[in-house]
């Protein structure tokens, strides 16, 4: 291949990955702000109190067990293994190796499932503080409808997986999309229903929505295998070479994620335990803080992780640290000025779509209080994302597995103290400033593992982004400031209008500096958007 060639295909390549990116940020636009009408749904009908407390807390378990199973050791295992199958060409393996992980997986999913709906009082028990029996006794009933979306969602994650691993994103993307809408319609439609017929449990329609979202997920991706073709057998063969580099990547990542889970669980005790109602300003600030992780970080740090892998399968060193370097930057170059956007307008953010029926004014300064100790670690959790797949990419799992050890014991360490002196918004600082430790480590070590990151650069990058938001931070606080008190905040027509015009100065502000300050990610993130709308 001559260097023109190979030109041409690194070209095509940053293209594709771009592109790809920036399909699954706009599905994951979409998806969110579903997510925000189904919370402004449920708030409304509910409040925050009791019945978001149980709803909120009821998710754990579920999500638990998915993220042990599939939804992240799986996936740190899986997509390397298979990947570098599918680089070598030998797509016969990888389709034998995907076959008896789905089997397996499936079969352990269902057994723990079972066993998990007969132990969730106890479980529940030791994990929440709830001092209403009612609160109680909803969380039980709603962790238990619940457990359904588990089986789905990990046959929706190993199908993800296998799509991933040939670089098809989209169906990803797009399930999140179908699963909140699922509960959307579901929770809308037999609320009043259910509430009728069985009072004070008309927030299990959502809970069963959370079911019928995770089916419509599956669904979605396993129509989309199509595309690639499907070649399933039905094995167990746990000895086969690939399943058993899967298992060996998974346990330590196991071990991680169960140190994770148990910095939330006990974050969840805590917040329990304090006045009804802030575990739900807990919880849903932290929605608030996951909009650009989920929406901007972990969609380049998705489409990255195979190119990553294809690297570290091939050697070529040099470019995984570029390609790691510019990922990294462009998540701090949006992540930073999206923080500091929701901690300048946070209070306007939450008032317009949250503050109406039972969710008063006193609501959304218990969340936004929470928000602005959140806001401090978004740009680490969005790097975390990239940084471990970085080293998933070079099949080592244990090191992200130790760096997340200590992240979490830093946070429950500081969650004990911090509680007590700032209630929600002390669990929100302590999660953090361990995201921040967990960040800084894992580049440390990968600094020392692929001989430098572009350390000089990532680093000049964050500060000159840092200073822009800054000062578009206070541009767009004190807009907003002016706007509320030239027009009112009455209606929710001027509430809209107070968010969008002091968020749109502010944007344009930071673009203006980040143009002056020549940030080389600005034209990036400039050309990423108008190549999608080219291809409108």
């Amino acid at each position: 291949m001559t260097e023109l060639e190979k030109q041409e295909n690194e070209n095509r390549l940053v293209k594709s990955t771009a592109t790809s990116a920036v399909m699954i940020m706009v599905s994951m636009i979409i998806s969110r702000i579903l997510g925000f009408v189904r919370d402004m749904i449920i708030y409304a009908k509910f409040g925050q109190g009791m019945y978001t407390d149980a709803y909120n807390a009821a998710f754990k378990i579920p999500d638990f067990i998915y993220m042990i199973l599939v939804g992240g050791a799986f996936s740190a295992a899986f997509i390397p293994v298979i990947s570098s199958y599918v680089a070598k060409n030998k797509q016969k393996e990888a389709w034998e190796v995907a076959s008896i992980t789905l089997n397996v997986v499936c079969a352990v999913m269902l057994v723990l499932v079972g066993v998990v709906y007969f132990l969730t009082p106890w479980l529940l028990s030791i994990w929440l503080d709830f001092k209403d029996p009612q609160t109680m006794l909803l969380t039980i009933k709603l962790t238990r409808i619940m457990l359904l979306q588990v089986v789905f969602m990990a046959l929706a994650g190993i199908c993800s997986g296998i799509l991933q691993s040939f670089k098809i994103f989209g169906p990803t993307a797009y399930g999140g999309v179908v699963y909140n809408l699922g509960i959307i319609v579901v929770g809308a439609i037999f609320s009043g229903v259910i509430e009728k017929h069985f009072p004070g449990f008309g927030i299990a329609a959502f809970s069963i929505g959370v079911v019928a979202g995770a089916l419509g997920n599956f669904l979605i991706q396993a129509v989309s295998l199509k595309k690639i073709g499907i070649h399933y057998s039905p094995s167990f063969d746990i000895h086969h070479e690939g399943f058993q580099r899967i298992i060996g990547l998974m346990v330590p990542v196991l071990i991680g994620l169960s140190a994770s889970e148990l910095g939330i669980f006990i974050n969840y005790r805590l917040g329990s335990s304090l006045e009804e109602g802030l575990l739900t300003a807990f919880a849903s600030a932290q929605r608030f803080m996951q909009l650009p992780i989920s929406i901007f970080a972990i969609s380049i740090a998705m489409t990255l992780f195979p190119v990553l892998t294809s690297h570290a399968a091939k050697n070529k060193i040099g470019e995984f640290r570029k390609d790691y370097s510019q990922g990294l930057r462009t998540i701090f170059f949006i992540c930073i000025p999206c923080s500091v956007l929701l901690g300048a307008l946070g209070v306007p953010f939450i008032r317009l779509l949250f503050e109406t029926g039972k969710f008063t004014p006193e609501s959304t300064q218990n969340t936004a209080f929470a928000l602005y100790f959140f806001v401090i670690g978004i740009f680490a959790q969005g790097g975390i994302h990239l940084s471990s797949r970085a080293f998933y990419a070079l099949q080592n799992t244990k090191t992200p597995v130790i760096m997340a050890i200590i992240g979490v014991g830093v946070n429950i360490a500081l969650s004990l103290v911090l509680v007590k002196v700032l209630a929600q918004g002390g669990l929100a600082l302590a999660y953090s400033i361990s995201g921040v430790v967990n960040l800084f480590l894992l580049m440390w070590v990968l600094r020392k593992k692929i001989g430098g990151i572009d350390g000089r650069n990532i680093a000049k990058s964050f500060v000159l982004v840092l200073c822009a938001s800054a000062v578009m931070g206070v541009v767009a606080y004190f807009t907003a400031w002016g706007l509320e008190a030239t027009l009112g905040i009455a209606n929710k027509g001027t509430q809209f209008a107070q968010l969008m015009i002091s968020g749109f100065v502010g944007v344009g502000v930071f673009l203006v500096i980040a143009k002056c300050l020549k940030i080389p990610e600005t034209d990036a993130a400039i050309a990423m958007v108008k190549r999608r709308f080219k291809r409108k």
